[in-house]
């Protein structure tokens, strides 16, 4: 989907992320969960560390559901984020791509500054996790908790 580019690694993995994102998961840890049906990453992993694909959950051909957490459908496919203006030419697959090479150290100000906007702005599905849902039931608004696995939030929480 994305060839010949490049970016510089400014930081170290893992580390020295804006004061106002702290995401819960990892994008490892999220592979390993299951989310966007297996159906992300699978055809440019050489780009990621190998570690992060030891226990992923990945469906190289067509996307699973129920590799997926809590196995419910909580995306929206590309081309509707396409259309709404999602998508930014440096990460033409979306959010988790921009989370994974900013994970790994790539720093982009106005970039970055718009996707912890919209990290932050999801959000408003924990609190309504917390507030509708018995903790620890995880029938209670299964498409959003997975839609929150998908934006780093650990939904396994509430």
């Amino acid at each position: 989907m994305q060839q010949n580019y490049s970016y510089e690694l400014a930081e170290n993995q893992g580390e020295n992320f804006h004061p106002l994102f702290v995401p819960q998961l990892t994008p490892k840890e999220m592979l390993s969960l299951g989310i966007f049906g297996g159906k992300y990453l699978t055809d440019c992993q050489e780009e990621f560390p190998a570690d992060w694909f030891i226990d992923a959950k990945l469906s190289p051909f067509k996307k699973d559901i129920s590799l997926n957490y809590f196995s419910v459908d909580a995306s929206q496919s590309l081309s509707q984020w396409q259309a709404n203006g999602w998508i930014h030419p440096q990460d033409p697959r979306g959010w988790f791509q921009w989370y994974c090479r900013y994970y790994l150290g790539r720093r982009t100000d106005e970039e970055d500054l718009r996707q912890i906007k919209r990290w932050r702005a999801f959000k408003r599905h924990y609190s309504a996790v917390a507030k509708f849902c018995e903790r620890y039931d995880f029938s209670c608004r299964k498409k959003q908790r997975q839609a929150l696995l998908h934006w780093s939030y650990d939904s396994r929480n509430i």
